[in-house]
């Protein structure tokens, strides 16, 4: 395994399964952002939404997300996949993670399951009280770790 496979292997372990993150859409230059119960799964990200939500319409008009939580940004392309119940991976993760919100909406009608995956990572981490940036670049497959400096 490279040292880009493993760095990306331990950054998704140490994300864990699920998390609450903050999900950002954008359409026609306005963009908005909303707290989403996120499954990760085999290092994508997955989330459920109504069809009759603003974030569901931007995402069908632009692809481009991100998500982010604490010290990590995540940046990406969504794709719908359908509803939550045809994927049971995901339903099983979220059930177990998130189990109201999946009693609520999981099984509605308008539900829909979206995953995003990644094409940038960053994450601000702190040795001995000194700064760095981890840099994923999916595409590429390129690690990157800078000391930050500051001006």
């Amino acid at each position: 395994m490279d040292g880009f496979s493993q760095k990306a292997d331990k950054f998704f372990s140490e994300f864990g399964r699920a998390r609450k993150m903050v999900l950002s859409t954008s359409e026609n230059d306005r963009v908005s952002s909303r707290m989403m119960s996120v499954v990760q799964i085999g290092g994508e990200f997955y989330f459920q939404t109504d069809r009759t939500m603003k974030k569901y319409a931007q995402l069908k008009k632009n692809d481009n997300v991100a998500l982010c939580i604490d010290n990590v940004q995540i940046e990406g392309k969504c794709t719908e996949l359908g509803h939550p119940l045809d994927n049971a991976a995901f339903c099983g993760i979220y059930k177990e993670c998130f189990k109201s919100s999946y009693e609520a909406y999981t099984s509605l009608n308008n539900e829909r399951l979206f995953v995003v995956k990644p094409l940038y990572i960053e994450r601000w981490i702190y040795e001995n009280n000194v700064p760095y940036t981890e840099t994923f670049d999916m595409s590429a497959q390129e690690y990157r770790r800078d000391r930050y400096f500051g001006v």
